[in-house]
């Protein structure tokens, strides 16, 4: 759970004398059994001059908020309510699935992932309690102290400030102080995606940040490696990893395969092709005749004759009988001579070439066994020791063209034959890289981009969480200030209607993030 400002900003009690300078820079701390906390006096000083120097412009600033928050209260509060009403219909709502977003930002559970969480909700925090500072000091309530605090096992932060003065306040000003947590929250997610869609400037895609030895690319590929495109189309983001991967196994898995006279005919999984010379058909043909019609040795791959049929690429097999080996059509090539000639075939993403071959030429396609699929990946090594000494720029490899990739020492290619799935996801990617060749910034890019969304997301759950009206939260003294407005209420009738929509709506937050961390934990297998 991501720790919010409590409710101790406005709870009730004796007006503290401000401490001296020298006695303004101590802590203190309580502990309890199931509570405590560490109370810093050192920011008081700094943040009541700091507010009070741009009071002016503070107040219109948190205004902006206030009228945010409140929007954001009410809209958050409907959605939530009418989410619970959809339970008893068995209806999933949308707000969950984005509560269960914002909460689990999609990290591994490795001990990088797990800093990088930490330290976003601790800035997300750091920052939400920096504007209720800066907003009370703007409106000239005396800050008593900054708390840290862990409630059983949940860490959060709230600003203590002199109650006497605050409730004296008008109500307006009240409310920008309330709000003030949730305006700068919002803020910094935007903060946040107008980094991110700066990252561009300074890093390129798409960059390789971990390998295990068990991945079936960790033969080609290796840490800091910069992958330029996958059967000759460009990617730039992980997600276009996953897709096109993702796109060729599920178009292997739907082949048809037809039956003509005494001829079969398989549709194949993608219709990738090369162009076959003759010659090479015919060596083939004298290898599979030694061999006896054995399986092709280790180090070659079986091709296939392809016959096109306007939407479909289909492979030929010819057989008088079941117990009879089929024999024609089948060749043995060495693959990594294959990927050098022209494309055919309808499978590819994107070809220079036309997708016909020559008449002395014939159309082979790799003969794939069931679950298994063929792509290319072109790839760089801008970190590896030789290019950096040859003074390369990362710009140069990342605008290549496919017919020149392959021939620079820094460039590569390779083929890979198997479960596409598994090796799309044993890869760790980062859709950004350095922009200058500095080994001690190889990690940076990862750092960078999953800061910024670890930050984005834990901003706005926080914000979130807090436009809701439960105990000790801010919207709690949001939705009492708001009341004050409506003349018509008693100050009694409004004291019940406080308690009914506090009680309301912290029922309803705690059983529906219950069920969002129940999902959560069959989600990662942790139930």
């Amino acid at each position: 759970m991501i720790g919010g400002s409590g409710r101790g900003r406005r709870r009730g009690r004796a007006p503290a004398s401000l401490s001296t300078t020298t006695s303004a820079r101590r802590t203190d701390h309580s502990v309890s059994f199931w509570y405590c906390d560490c109370k810093i006096y050192g920011f008081n000083d700094t943040l009541s001059s700091l507010g009070s120097k741009y009071a002016r412009f503070m107040r219109g600033w948190f205004s902006i908020g206030a009228y945010f928050s409140l929007i954001a209260l009410v809209g958050i509060s409907l959605m939530l309510l009418w989410e619970s009403i959809g339970v008893f219909y068995f209806r999933s709502g949308c707000l969950s699935a984005w509560l269960k977003n914002l909460l689990t930002s999609g990290h591994s559970i490795s001990i990088m992932d797990t800093t990088i969480i930490i330290m976003s909700t601790i800035l997300s925090i750091a920052f939400h309690e920096f504007g209720h500072a800066i907003a009370a000091a703007s409106e000239g309530v005396e800050i008593e102290y900054v708390a840290i605090f862990v409630a059983v096992l949940f860490p959060g932060a709230f600003v203590a400030l002199n109650y006497d003065l605050l409730q004296n306040r008008p109500l307006f000003s009240m409310l920008r102080i309330y709000c003030a947590g949730i305006w700068h929250n919002v803020v910094l997610c935007a903060v946040c995606v107008l980094m991110a869609s700066l990252l561009p400037v300074v890093l390129y895609p798409l960059y390789v940040t971990g390998i295990p030895r068990t991945s079936p690319l960790s033969e080609y590929l290796s840490v800091h490696d910069v992958i330029l495109s996958v059967d000759g189309l460009k990617i730039t983001r992980t997600d276009e990893w996953i897709k096109i991967l993702n796109q060729d196994t599920t178009a292997k898995s739907s082949g048809p395969e037809f039956l003509e006279g005494s001829q079969r005919y398989v549709a194949t999984n993608s219709g990738k092709g090369y162009c076959v010379p003759d010659s090479w058909v015919d060596a083939s043909k004298n290898l599979w005749q030694i061999r006896d019609k054995l399986p092709c040795p280790a180090e070659l791959i079986a091709f296939e004759k392809a016959i096109s049929n306007d939407s479909a690429i289909f492979t030929e097999k010819i057989g008088r009988g079941s117990d009879q080996k089929e024999v024609e059509g089948t060749y043995c090539l060495i693959a990594k001579d294959v990927v050098k000639l022209r494309k055919c075939g309808n499978g590819w993403q994107t070809t220079e070439d036309d997708g016909t071959c020559f008449e002395d030429e014939y159309c082979l396609v790799p003969a794939l066994t069931p679950g298994f699929s063929w792509i290319e990946v072109s790839y760089a090594k801008p970190y590896s020791l030789g290019c950096l000494q040859r003074g390369g720029n990362l710009s140069s490899s990342s605008h290549a063209t496919n017919s020149d990739r392959g021939h620079s020492p820094c460039e590569g290619s390779f083929v890979y034959l198997g479960d596409l799935l598994s090796a799309a996801h044993s890869v760790r990617l980062s859709p950004y890289r350095p922009r200058w060749p500095l080994l001690l910034l190889a990690d940076v890019p990862y750092i960078l981009g999953n800061g910024l969304s670890s930050l984005l997301h834990a901003s706005a759950a926080l914000a979130v969480v807090n436009s809701i009206p439960v105990y000790y939260l801010d919207g709690e003294a949001i939705l009492e200030a708001s009341l004050s407005y409506v003349s018509w209420f008693s100050r009694r009738q409004r004291h019940e209607i406080l308690k009914v929509c506090r009680f309301v709506w912290t029922v309803l937050s705690i059983i529906t993030f219950s069920r969002i961390f129940y999902s959560t934990t069959l989600f990662y297998g942790f139930v």
